[in-house]
């Protein structure tokens, strides 16, 4: 994909975000995409987590022109989150090409295959819109309502104050990133009480991770605490260890914050 755009928008500069996406997790790519779309703009936003490549899934490029964005990528929930979270989507457009063949292209190369639409449908459109070509030079108008996908939920907050957030992200670290930022929580704090499956804990908020230190007084576990992390949002964390791995958290679990008693 990368020589792809090279050959055909020379000087145009790729950087990648991320390229461990677990396989066929369209959710989990679709996270990433969001969480780093803000600092992505402007520019041509490419994504490739394609399981239904070959199938009827459409492949689009979808323009946020308050962003100075346009994302491309399959038609399959993958762009639509960080669409919305950049502004109201004003375009898209089914991309069409050339029809799969199984000749040889110039160059020695195959040509366009059924199989990798990343490289010989996406990376081109891509490439051509890095250019400037207009987006409906590319596809065929379609209308935004029917883009796959929905933004990322917010968590609710109920009648008594309590919240009912989800885990969007588990880290490397072992941080279990919440749908929540802490303007949806902070009647709660400065001590939350956090209940995740069977386990029922009074967290802190912490303004780094370092702030946690060592295990409190008379625990052998390490302290969890709320942080709110580089994205805006609220993290469950500890301090050199994993929360997730300590209350068995893992993306898509359901979070309930409400008023401790202690603090």
């Amino acid at each position: 994909m990368h020589r792809v755009i090279a050959g055909r928008a020379p000087g145009v500069t790729v950087i990648d975000i991320s390229h461990q996406i677990p396989a066929h997790d369209v959710r989990a790519g679709a996270l990433a995409l969001w969480r780093a779309a803000p600092w992505l703009v402007p520019g041509v936003i490419l994504a490739v987590v394609d399981p239904g490549v070959g199938g009827p899934r459409r492949a689009v490029a979808i323009e946020v022109a308050g962003a100075g964005a346009v994302l491309v990528g399959p038609d399959n929930g993958l762009l639509l989150p960080a669409a919305t979270l950049l502004g109201p989507v004003t375009d898209a457009v089914e991309l069409t090409g050339p029809p799969p063949s199984p000749s040889r292209a110039p160059g020695g190369h195959p040509g366009r295959g059924v199989t990798f639409a990343g490289r010989d449908l996406l990376a081109p459109a891509s490439a051509d819109l890095a250019k400037g070509v207009d987006l409906h030079r590319l596809g065929t108008v379609i209308d935004p309502a029917g883009l796959a996908g929905d933004p990322v939920s917010r968590p609710d907050a109920e009648p008594d104050g309590r919240l009912r957030a989800e885990v969007l992200w588990v880290d490397h670290f072992g941080n279990a990133q919440l749908n929540a930022r802490p303007a949806d929580a902070e009647h709660l704090a400065p001590v939350t009480l956090v209940q995740v499956g069977h386990h029922t804990l009074s967290a802190r908020w912490f303004s780094t991770y370092a702030e946690m230190g060592d295990a409190p007084a008379g625990q052998d576990a390490p302290e969890v605490g709320l942080v709110t992390d580089s994205y805006g949002l609220l993290a469950l964390s500890c301090d050199g260890d994993s929360a997730a791995a300590l209350l068995g958290m893992r993306a898509g679990d359901q979070v309930w914050l409400d008023r401790s008693s202690g603090g």
